[in-house]
C-alpha cells in the first residue's frame, strides 16, 4: 500500500508496552511513519485484556497498535540485544517506556544506540525525571492521577479524591511524546543530528494541571488558593432538562446577554453580577446554580433549538455507545470497519486530524504477536531462529 502521511519514510524502532507509548507511536504510524514493535513472547500487556475474541487480541490492544509491526524478541539475550542494535542503525526514532536503569542493563541506554546511529531520535517516557530525587519510582496512570493532583481536582466537590474515568495520564503524555519527536525530526533536518528525550509523565502532567488550577500560587507572593473557580464550581456539570441531562456554556458577554434572552430571564438582563467576566468570576457559584435551575425548565430538544439559533455552546450528554451511530461523525466517516484477518469485522476511531495533500491513513489493522517476526529479520540479512533463546 502506498503510504501518504507527513512522516512517511521516517522508521521507528517501539520497545513501549500497555497505554501511553503504544498510543504515541499509532499516531505516529497513522501519520505514515512505519513503526515496528518489539515484544516479548508473553507479548504486550494491553494484548490479555477483556473484551477479545481470540487469546492475545483484546479491544485496546486493536485500538492503540494498528499500523505497526510485531517482533518477538527478548531483549535480554546477547542474540536480542544485537538485533535490536541492528535495527537502531537504520532506525529514526528510538522509543522505550522502560525506566533508564533497565535500559541500561540491556545495553539500549542512549550512549550506546547514539554510538551506533548520531542520526537517531531517541526518547524514553516514564513516570518521573531521571534527573530528580523520584528518578527510577514506578508509576501507572492511576499513580500519575494522583501524583500530579489532577486526583484531588477531580475529588474537590466530593468526600475523596478520585480518578477520571479514562486513562487520562497515559493518553495526554502520549500527545507529549508525539510532539517531542515531531519536533526533533524536524530539528534534525536543521542539524543532522539526533537528540534524546525524556517525556516523564510526573512533570507533563504537572505543567497539564497547573495551566488553569496553580491559580493564586502562580503569583509570588501568593495572591490566594490554587484552583480555578469556575471549574471547581459545585454547579458545573451537565444539567437535567426536562428529559434528559444537558451541557450549556455561555460564556462571552454576549453569549449571557443572549442565553438571559432566549430563557425569557429578563430580571437578570443587566444585573452587574454577570455582565463582564470579571464580575461573572467573582459570583460563578451563584450563576452556574441559576444555570441549572432555568435548564431545567425545558427539554433537550427544546433547549438544543434555541441555543443552536442563539450560537451559544452546547450539547446533550451522549454515551459512547450513542456515538457509534452519532450523524455528525458518520457524515464524516468517522468510524472504520475492517476485517482483521483473525479477528474478523472490528470498529475503530478513524485518524481525526486531516492534512490536504498528506493525510494520515489506517494502513494495515493491529498485528498478531510476532507476525512479522520473519519478514524484519529478511530485511535484516539474517536469517529466521528462535529468537527467545
Amino acid at each position: 500500500m502506498t503510504i501518504s502521511g507527513p512522516l512517511k519514510g521516517i522508521q521507528i524502532l517501539d520497545l513501549t508496552s500497555v497505554g501511553m507509548g503504544p498510543m504515541a507511536t499509532q499516531i505516529l504510524g497513522d501519520m505514515g511513519a512505519d513503526v515496528i514493535k518489539i515484544e516479548t513472547a508473553g507479548g504486550d500487556v494491553f494484548r490479555h485484556v477483556h473484551p477479545q475474541r481470540h487469546k492475545g487480541m483484546s479491544h485496546v490492544f486493536l485500538s492503540l497498535n494498528r499500523n505497526k509491526k510485531s517482533m518477538v524478541l527478548d531483549a535480554k539475550t546477547p542474540q536480542g540485544q544485537k538485533i535490536i542494535h541492528q535495527l537502531v542503525r537504520q532506525c529514526d526514532v528510538f522509543i522505550s517506556n522502560m525506566r533508564a536503569l533497565a535500559l541500561s542493563k540491556l545495553g539500549l541506554d542512549h550512549e550506546t544506540l547514539e554510538r551506533l546511529n548520531p542520526r537517531l531520535i531517541y526518547a524514553v517516557c516514564y513516570g518521573y525525571s531521571q534527573s530528580g530525587t523520584y528518578a527510577g519510582r514506578s508509576a501507572i496512570d492511576d499513580t500519575i492521577q494522583a501524583a500530579c493532583s489532577l486526583a484531588s481536582f477531580q475529588g474537590h466537590n466530593k468526600s475523596a479524591p478520585e480518578f477520571v474515568n479514562t486513562v487520562t495520564a497515559d493518553k495526554i503524555v502520549a500527545l507529549y511524546v508525539v510532539n517531542a519527536i515531531s519536533m526533533a525530526l524536524y530539528e534534525r533536518t536543521q542539524s543532522n543530528l539526533g537528540q534524546f528525550i525524556e517525556i516523564p509523565m510526573f512533570e507533563c502532567m504537572t505543567s497539564f494541571m497547573a495551566v488553569e488550577h496553580l491559580a493564586g500560587k502562580g503569583f509570588i507572593p501568593d495572591l490566594g488558593h490554587t484552583g480555578y473557580q469556575r471549574v471547581l464550581n459545585p454547579y458545573r456539570k451537565p444539567y437535567a432538562s426536562l428529559d434528559g441531562f444537558i451541557s450549556v456554556a455561555p460564556y462571552t458577554d454576549e453569549q449571557w446577554i443572549r442565553f438571559f434572552k432566549i430563557s425569557r430571564q429578563d430580571e437578570l438582563l443587566g444585573d452587574a453580577r454577570f455582565m463582564s467576566a470579571s464580575a461573572r468570576s467573582q459570583h460563578i457559584e451563584v450563576l452556574y446554580s441559576l444555570l441549572e435551575q432555568i435548564i431545567a425548565k425545558r427539554s433537550n430538544e427544546e433547549w438544543s433549538q434555541l441555543l443552536s439559533q442563539a450560537d451559544i455552546p452546547f450539547s446533550a450528554v451522549f454515551s459512547l455507545a450513542d456515538l457509534v451511530d452519532d450523524p455528525h461523525l458518520a457524515s464524516i466517516d468517522f468510524w472504520k470497519e475492517f476485517d482483521h484477518p483473525t479477528e474478523g469485522k472490528i470498529r475503530m476511531a478513524g485518524v481525526p486530524v486531516k492534512f490536504s495533500r498528506t493525510p494520515g491513513e489506517i494502513r494495515s489493522p493491529a498485528p498478531g504477536l510476532g507476525e512479522h517476526t520473519d519478514e524484519i529479520m529478511a530485511q535484516l540479512g539474517l536469517r529466521s531462529f528462535n529468537i527467545e533463546q
